[in-house]
């Protein structure tokens, strides 16, 4: 997203009444969040070839897409050509704050 993106109108989403107020635009739409993330699942597929895939999640922050992205990628095993073992695992680091 370049500095000059205005993002779309906030008018044009169903927004939770408690953000309203401090939100102005909305820069990238959930449903090209879940888009993105079902192609960077093919691409890893696409590139792991038959390698055992070990998937590692940073906590707190980073959940919410890890667990689509291993959906969109269990998907994918399931209903492609070929299976790859996969192996999750989780961590958690210190804030910098």
């Amino acid at each position: 997203i370049t500095d000059e993106e205005s993002g779309y109108n906030k008018n044009l989403f169903c927004i939770p009444k408690h953000y309203e107020e401090d939100l102005e635009t909305v820069f990238i739409p959930h449903g090209l969040i879940l888009d993105r993330t079902e192609r960077l699942a093919r691409d890893i597929m696409q590139d792991i070839g038959s390698h055992h895939i070990v998937a590692l999640c940073v906590l707190k922050g980073g959940y919410k897409f890890f667990a689509d992205l291993l959906d969109h990628i269990k998907a994918l095993n399931q209903n492609g050509d070929k299976s790859v073992p996969i192996t999750v695992d989780f961590v958690r680091i210190k804030s910098y704050c």
